[in-house]
């Protein structure tokens, strides 16, 4: 049998407007623009942790047990080992960041990269980010008016500007790339047509500029001192440097501003907590949390098998693709007691949101910040986050669960 790209798969997904909660998502692709998916995820789970699913040319891997096999297996890679960078994207600027992005690369030179950009990330300040963070989410709620859009762009554009100024960007070039960063990433997504990958590759051209630009103009500031840092650390390669500078950006992006979203439906449909959380940072923090393995914003991942083997309990072979749905996984009963209940107080709460084993997020603690910083600030604004709670529509995405408020200000 031919084995299909998610990209051809995804070219004959119709995004439907919202459905109702008791409505099953069309497929598993489909799934994280759904009103409530974590039904027919349960229901999937309860047929098999990782099944071979004929129809979309796929294995679909959701028990805990099964995505974490997956992940460490060393037959497993993040690209097909053909096509290191999507065709769409090859020659072009944004599979010229693609190809050298830590995220999108596999074996010893992925873990060089690892170590430096993990390294890179962990140095930064918490007092610095949380600072940085309560002041241009302040400056960015000052802003959002009665715009139909506004929420939506400050969830957006926050993570992406905090980011930029933490890397040594200055603010004007940080609301530039918050901008941009929301254009480039419409590459990584396989609905993605070729308006969509022109626009993406305006966008990267500008963030290569930007980049670039600060770093030979500013060579003992900041930005310079980043890039030194992640010299040091043993990622030489100047274009990957500006490729993962970039990427810090990119990667910030949709899973930031999904877990704002979710964390404010989270608080809106339960009034009761969203009026002890106002008051109590330390329990805002958990809230968000819990949303990142109760309704995350990142739903799925992909692996590639390289060669044939055993992987989670399965013979595969080489070229087969892995549907990995980390929101199956993180509600997997066997991980977690009570996993449909959303419990801000549960203890061990660990989920796939950010990853896991050598390709786990460095930048979950500091997306959580941000998010937690942005709902402060919304807060007190008076943002009438009771308001949210009725039906809402997501993004029309493969992986990504990101609610569009529209009017709600």
């Amino acid at each position: 049998m031919r084995r299909q790209s998610i990209a051809t798969i995804a070219g004959h997904i119709m995004f439907k407007p919202p459905q109702s909660a008791d409505q099953f998502p069309d497929s598993v692709l489909t799934a994280a623009a759904h009103t409530d998916p974590y039904p027919y995820y349960a229901a999937l789970l309860a047929y098999r942790p990782i099944y071979s699913e004929h129809r979309l040319d796929l294995w679909i891997a959701l028990g805990a047990q099964a995505v974490t096999d997956v992940l460490s297996s060393t037959l497993c890679r993040v690209r097909p080992a053909a096509e290191p960078v999507p065709a769409a994207l090859a020659g072009g600027p944004a599979g010229a960041i693609f190809k050298d992005l830590v995220r999108m690369n596999d074996g010893p030179r992925h873990a060089h990269m690892k170590a430096a950009v993990g390294a890179c990330l962990a140095g930064f300040d918490p007092a610095r980010l949380t600072a940085l963070a309560r002041r241009t989410a302040t400056g960015l709620a000052h802003k959002l008016g009665t715009d139909p859009g506004g929420l939506d762009r400050f969830a957006s554009a926050l993570p992406v500007r905090v980011v930029a100024q933490m890397i040594g960007l200055p603010p004007e070039a940080a609301a530039q790339c918050a901008t941009l960063t929301g254009d480039f990433v419409r590459c990584l997504s396989p609905l993605s047509g070729p308006a969509e990958i022109a626009r993406s590759n305006e966008a990267a051209s500008r963030l290569l500029d930007i980049v670039q630009d600060e770093l030979r103009q500013s060579r003992h500031g900041s930005l310079a001192m980043q890039g030194d840092r992640l010299r040091s650390l043993g990622l030489e390669d100047r274009e990957a440097i500006v490729a993962n500078l970039i990427g810090f950006l990119s990667q910030s992006y949709e899973a930031t501003a999904g877990l704002i979203g979710n964390a404010l439906l989270a608080l809106a449909r339960d009034l009761a907590l969203c009026r002890r959380a106002a008051g109590d940072d330390a329990l805002l923090r958990r809230v968000i949390e819990e949303v990142a393995r109760h309704d995350p914003p990142i739903h799925n991942t992909r692996r590639f098998v390289a060669e044939d083997g055993m992987v989670a309990g399965e013979r595969m072979k080489a070229g087969d693709q892995i549907l990995l749905v980390l929101a199956a996984a993180n509600r997997d009963p066997v991980r977690h007691a009570g996993p449909h209940v959303f419990d801000p107080d549960r203890r061990d709460r660990g989920s796939f949101t950010f990853g896991a084993g050598r390709h786990a997020c460095a930048g979950q603690a500091i997306a959580t910040s941000i998010a937690l910083a942005g709902i402060q600030a919304l807060m007190a604004h008076g943002l009438d986050i009771a308001a949210l709670a009725g039906p809402v529509e997501y993004r029309p995405s493969i992986n990504s669960r990101i609610p569009l408020f529209g009017g709600a200000t």
